[in-house]
């Protein structure tokens, strides 16, 4: 299995950034990584072995970047607006520079990929395909973090509105939203430690209130905020998602 790591310097974040990927053939997946996560988290924390099967069998292709935004809010890099503006910035990075790398590195200019992350990353994977679903044609949100205003306790501003699908979902109409009704978005979670069931239960509530298809999945509670549940979850949904 072959292992790239790519770095530019990306003048919408005005820093430079990491995108890593894992695989030789597949489904393109962007696996977001948590609030502080670079672009290797998920190796460090066994996710790539245990998508071993999947990588072997060329059926996927792991991408992954550093969690710029995630971690200026955890670490509360600079002002709020700062932050909102970073993160809004961030899913444009996404869109205008990691799908055509991606798609270069696929040799296919058109083709769509499948987002993932868990916590602050299914945020993250949720947004940029509710955003942009000519990019991204299914989103796995695990343990998802939706409401960042109130995790975070501050208020969000235009630039935060954009970047939020809580915020900006319930006014999307047009040729958006009739794309993305045509994607799919998966919801599980947890029900252990430091879970938060009612994060994907709103945003999944607001998907079907304007005919976006997902469905949401409710783990047992033997099944934490953590690492072994989302390296438990992540297999068995992109074995189900990825043809």
């Amino acid at each position: 299995m072959t292992k790239k790591v790519s770095r530019w310097r990306s003048d919408r974040l005005h820093r430079e950034i990491a995108l890593a990927r894992w695989g030789d053939f597949g489904q393109p997946v962007l696996l977001f990584p948590t609030a502080g996560g670079d672009a290797e988290e998920i190796d460090r924390m066994q996710v790539i072995r245990v998508l071993g099967p999947l990588l072997a069998e060329g059926r996927i292709k792991i991408y992954s970047c550093d969690s710029i935004a995630g971690a200026a809010f955890a670490s509360k890099e600079g002002s709020i607006e700062h932050r909102c503006w970073l993160l809004n910035q961030f899913h444009e990075y996404v869109a205008h520079e990691v799908v055509p790398a991606i798609r270069a590195d696929c040799n296919d200019e058109n083709i769509e990929i499948l987002a993932a992350g868990a916590s602050i990353g299914a945020f993250n994977a949720v947004a940029v395909t509710c955003r942009y679903p000519h990019l991204f044609h299914t989103a796995l949100g695990m343990s998802g973090t939706y409401d960042l205003e109130s995790l975070l306790d501050f208020q969000g501003n235009s630039d935060y509105y954009f970047a939020s699908p809580l915020a900006f979902l319930p006014h999307l109409e047009g040729p958006i939203l009739k794309t993305l009704q045509s994607r799919f978005i998966a919801l599980p979670f947890g029900q252990g430690r430091w879970e938060n069931p009612a994060e994907s239960w709103r945003i999944g509530e607001l998907l079907g209130e304007k005919a976006i298809p997902n469905r949401v999945d409710a783990w047992g509670e033997q099944y934490d905020h953590d690492w072994p549940t989302w390296r438990e979850m992540l297999p068995l949904y992109l074995d189900d998602l990825v043809s």
